[in-house]
């Protein structure tokens, strides 16, 4: 994984396009399963794979999250990363000669195994279960009036109420890199 450097000229780089959006938000009792039926699945030249979820832009540089993996594909992180897409905001690998670059992820300590499950529950928890059953992360947001799922022009991954008011974000929650826009508060 590149060191902050990176991020922050890939993030700069990002903030020069104008995006616009295939998909970008789900609704409540949305179910994502990696498995190689899942669609938009994307293998790299570096042996990365990644399978979106969402996707936020067009025709550039764009934001997308979903299921992760650089390697030996056994084992995959649910992420937010910046992959090259077409005017179709589809992931375009032609054009893209490097490989995803993950901004944020939930599971770096507990990695899923291949058909792990990503479920936007209908009480509006974002929940994390392995091929086991077992639950490896959630936002803890049940019961929060949570009315779908969006990622932002900025990468920031948002759980929103009726409101379009954020519940809960990624950006409160950062893991190695920092995108413009996100804030750094003392303690994280």
């Amino acid at each position: 994984m590149r060191g902050p450097r990176y991020c922050f000229a890939l993030f700069f780089i990002l903030n020069c396009y104008s995006t616009t959006s295939h998909y970008p938000t789900a609704n409540l009792s949305t179910t994502w399963t990696n498995t190689e039926s899942f669609c938009h699945a994307v293998l790299f030249t570096d042996g990365s794979r990644v399978r979106p979820n969402l996707i936020r832009g067009s025709s550039g540089p764009s934001f997308a999250c979903g299921f992760y993996f650089n390697g030996n594909c056994t084992f995959y992180l649910f992420s937010v990363f910046i992959v090259q897409t077409n005017s179709t905001s589809a992931i375009d690998v032609q054009r893209f000669t490097g490989f995803p670059q993950v901004v944020w992820s939930t599971n770096r300590e507990h990695p899923v195994s291949y058909g792990a499950v990503l479920n936007l529950t209908a009480t509006g928890e974002l929940v994390l279960q392995d091929v086991d059953g077992s639950i490896v992360w959630s936002t803890n947001t049940t019961g929060k009036s949570v009315a779908g799922l969006n990622l932002t022009n900025d990468g920031n991954l948002v759980l929103f109420d009726v409101n379009s008011s954020a519940v809960w974000q990624s950006f409160d929650y950062p893991t190695s890199c920092l995108v413009l826009g996100q804030r750094l508060f003392q303690g994280q």
